[in-house]
C-alpha cells in the first residue's frame, strides 16, 4: 500500500525523499560517493545531485538501484497491472 503522505506531496517534496532515500541506501552498503559513483559507472557529481534530489534522470536512479543491488525496487515502483475481472470474463486476460 503507498504510502499516503507522498501520494499528497509536491513534486520537489518527493524528489528530496527519493535523493534522501538514495543516500540511505549508499550508506548501509558504507559506500563513499566515490565509490557508488564508481558501481553505477557515474560522475561523484552525478550522485551528489541524485541525493540531494535534484532531478535525477531516470536512468541514474536505475544505476544506483543497481549498484546497491535493489534493482528489484522498480518492480514496487510501478507494478505490473491487475487483470480486471471483466476483461478475464471477455478473455483479454
Amino acid at each position: 500500500m503507498p504510502n499516503k503522505s507522498a501520494i499528497f506531496s509536491s513534486d520537489p517534496e518527493l524528489m528530496q525523499l527519493l535523493g534522501r532515500r538514495l543516500r540511505a541506501l549508499r550508506k548501509d552498503q558504507a559506500l563513499t560517493l566515490g565509490e557508488a559513483a564508481q558501481r553505477a559507472s557515474l560522475n561523484k557529481s552525478t550522485v551528489v545531485q541524485a541525493e540531494k534530489g535534484r532531478n535525477p534522470t531516470l536512468l541514474t536512479v536505475l544505476r544506483l538501484l543497481r549498484a546497491y543491488g535493489r534493482v528489484g525496487a522498480v518492480s514496487e515502483f510501478i507494478p505490473e497491472p491487475e487483470v480486471s475481472p471483466l476483461e478475464l470474463a471477455r478473455g483479454r486476460g
